[in-house]
């Protein structure tokens, strides 16, 4: 039994409204037909060559991203550029693009929701004050408790163990043997959240993304006592975990579509050099 294009957005509405979504964010709809039929999808987090030539290939009818492919204004999707390839790529292939960006960040089962919940995080507030008692906290971000502590190098080799492998790995800033007991977190690129209150109040803060000057200036306030350790991992990483849980939330509601996850890596560094 297949569904349409437009019947899975209204699903994914439903799952993850577009209201969640920040003001500068482009989410929703991106190309395809919304009366199509839909009998396969494919999730991914980010839509690039690969991730496109792989929902062609599977003659999926829906690549569903976390990150929208023209969130900044284009003036042209002509082929010679590689927004409009893929635009062109998809429009042949009869397949749909649809993106789901900061409105699946916020929610509780979300790219946050989920790095927390894998690392068994409790008693869950958000970083910008939305929250509300768990299952149910909303809002960017998590703070939260771990079930027991752990040193700052353990928890970081958690994450190497919890994430899908990258160039960039696991990066931290802090004591290896410093107690770690609560947890702030933010998949994707958080550093706009280091003077939050609760990050201000954790042991650990765990994102994405970290800038020299922004992380430089936290290392220095938690050498003074006054801000928490960095663990700095991969923004595709982080937010690749989520894709198992929006699969199987897709799986659930639509029994007659094939959902699949991409395993494709996207995140852009091919490899690092240590010194």
């Amino acid at each position: 039994m297949t569904s349409t294009v437009a019947a899975v957005a209204e699903l994914l509405e439903s799952l993850w409204p577009e209201s969640g979504a920040e003001h500068w964010d482009a989410v929703g709809l991106v190309v395809g037909n919304p009366s199509a039929d839909v009998d396969m999808v494919l999730l991914a987090v980010d839509a690039v060559g690969d991730t496109v030539d792989e929902a062609v290939a599977l003659g999926a009818k829906l690549l569903i991203t976390h990150h929208p492919l023209l969130l900044r204004g284009v003036t042209s999707v002509a082929e010679d550029r590689y927004k409009g390839s893929l635009v062109a790529r998809l429009v042949r292939a009869d397949c749909a693009l649809f993106a789901v960006h900061t409105n699946a960040d916020v929610v509780s089962s979300g790219t946050s929701g989920t790095l927390a919940r894998l690392l068994g995080l409790t008693d869950l507030e958000s970083l910008d004050g939305q929250s509300d008692a768990p299952p149910s906290v909303t809002g960017i971000g998590r703070f939260g408790r771990l079930p027991e502590p752990v040193s700052l190098g353990r928890l970081a080799r958690t994450l190497a163990d919890l994430l899908p492998a990258t160039a960039t790995g696991v990066r931290v800033s802090g004591d290896y043997d410093a107690e770690i007991s609560t947890v702030a977190l933010c998949a994707g690129a958080g550093d706009s959240y280091l003077s939050a209150p609760l990050v201000s109040r954790a042991d650990v803060f765990i994102t994405s993304d970290l800038r020299h000057h922004p992380a430089s200036e936290a290392r220095e306030n938690a050498k003074l006592g006054g801000g928490p350790a960095l663990i700095d991992i991969s923004h595709w990483a982080s937010e690749w975990l989520w894709l198992d849980a929006a699969g199987a939330q897709l799986r659930e509601a639509l029994p007659g579509v094939r959902t699949i996850v991409s395993e494709l890596r996207t995140d852009p560094w091919d490899f690092a050099v240590t010194q």
